[in-house]
C-alpha cells in the first residue's frame, strides 16, 4: 500500500508535466500564427502553461465542487455523516476532509482536492437516502482511502488539465486554419508550407487528444480503485458493507445530472448508469470504462482474508 502511495505521486509528477509539455506545444504554436515574435513566442506559450497548471493543481477542488454544484455539509443537517467521518479518519489517521453533498437522487460519492490536508469528500442526497448506516461508512471509508493514497492529486488535476488540453487543441486547430486562410503569417509565400505542416499537426492534435485524455483518465481511475477498496475495508474491517452499497449504486438507473466526462473517472461508480452498462456488456469494455466491472470490485472484496 505505501508502495503504491509513492507510485502515485511519482506519476502524477509525471503526467502533469506531460500535459505542461502539451499545453506548452498548442499555445506555442497559437502565438506562433497569431503573433510572430520570435523568441518571446516561447515565453508567452510557458508562462501562459505554467499559470494553467499551477491554476488547475491549486484550485481543482474548487473548480470541481462548482461544476457539481455542492453545498457544504452541516453538523445539524448532516450529522450521520459526519459521525462516520470522524470515526474514520481517527481509524485511517488522516486529517478530517471537509464534506459536500450534492443534490441529487443517484447514489454516488467522489473526494477531490491536492492533498490530505487540503481534501474534499462529496455525496448525494441519493446516496444517504438509500444506503443504511454500514453501507454508507464503506463509501466515505473509499473516498478517505482515495483521499490517504494520493489518488485524488492525480485523478483531478489530471481530469482538469486533460480537458483543458483538449479545449487547446481545438483552438491550435481552428487558429493554424485561420493563419492558413488570410492570416499574420500567411502573408509571407514562405511561409506557406510550415503553415500547412502545423495545420496537419493541429488537426493530429484535434482527433488524438480526446482520445488519448480518455484513455489516460480510464486507466488512471481503473488501477487504484481495487486499491482503494481494499483500504476501504481495512478501515471498517466490514468488506461486505462496501460490497453491498456498491451493488446499490450499480444497480441504480438514475443518471447523476451534474456528472461530465472531465470528472467521470473521480466516482466511486460510473455516474451514467446506461453508459456503465453498455461497456461492461462489450468484450472490450474494459479499456474504455474509468472503473473495474463492480460485479470484479465485489468478488475480490468478498474474497478479502
Amino acid at each position: 500500500m505505501f508502495q503504491a502511495v509513492r507510485s502515485n505521486k511519482t506519476k502524477t509528477t509525471v503526467i502533469v508535466t506531460a500535459i505542461f509539455l502539451f499545453f506548452f506545444a498548442i499555445i506555442y504554436a497559437i502565438s506562433f500564427f497569431l503573433l510572430d515574435l520570435g523568441i518571446i513566442t516561447a515565453v508567452i506559450a510557458l508562462v501562459i502553461s505554467f499559470i494553467a497548471s499551477f491554476a488547475a493543481f491549486w484550485n481543482s477542488d474548487k473548480i470541481v465542487l462548482r461544476l457539481h454544484k455542492a453545498r457544504p455539509a452541516t453538523p445539524e443537517q448532516d450529522a450521520k455523516l459526519n459521525n462516520i467521518l470522524e470515526g474514520l479518519c481517527i481509524a485511517a489517521g488522516v486529517p478530517k476532509p471537509r464534506l459536500y453533498v450534492m443534490e441529487d437522487p443517484s447514489p454516488n460519492a467522489f473526494a477531490t482536492g491536492r492533498n490530505p490536508q487540503n481534501a474534499v469528500i462529496c455525496v448525494t442526497t441519493g446516496l444517504l437516502d438509500q444506503l443504511d448506516y454500514y453501507q454508507l461508512e464503506g463509501v466515505v471509508a473509499h473516498e478517505l482511502a482515495h483521499i490517504k493514497n494520493y489518488d485524488i492529486l492525480l485523478q483531478t488535476v489530471a481530469g482538469i488539465m486533460i480537458g483543458s488540453a483538449i479545449i487547446a487543441s481545438n483552438i491550435a486547430v481552428r487558429t493554424m486554419f485561420w493563419s492558413g486562410a488570410g492570416g499574420r503569417r500567411s502573408s509571407n509565400n514562405n511561409s506557406g508550407g510550415a503553415a500547412l505542416v502545423f495545420a496537419v499537426i493541429g488537426i493530429l492534435f484535434m482527433i488524438l487528444a480526446p482520445l488519448a485524455g480518455q484513455l489516460l483518465k480510464m486507466s488512471l481511475s481503473r488501477n487504484r480503485e481495487f486499491l482503494a477498496d481494499a483500504t476501504a475495508a481495512e478501515f471498517t474491517r466490514n468488506p461486505e458493507a462496501l460490497a453491498s452499497a456498491l451493488e446499490v449504486i450499480g444497480g441504480s438507473n438514475l443518471p447523476l445530472r451534474n456528472a461530465n466526462n472531465a470528472t467521470e473517472g473521480m466516482y466511486i461508480v460510473t455516474p451514467c448508469a446506461e453508459l456503465r452498462r453498455g461497456r461492461q456488456k462489450k468484450q472490450g469494455g474494459v479499456l474504455f470504462s474509468t472503473h473495474p466491472p463492480i460485479a470484479a470490485r465485489v468478488e475480490a472484496l468478498r474474497n478479502l482474508r
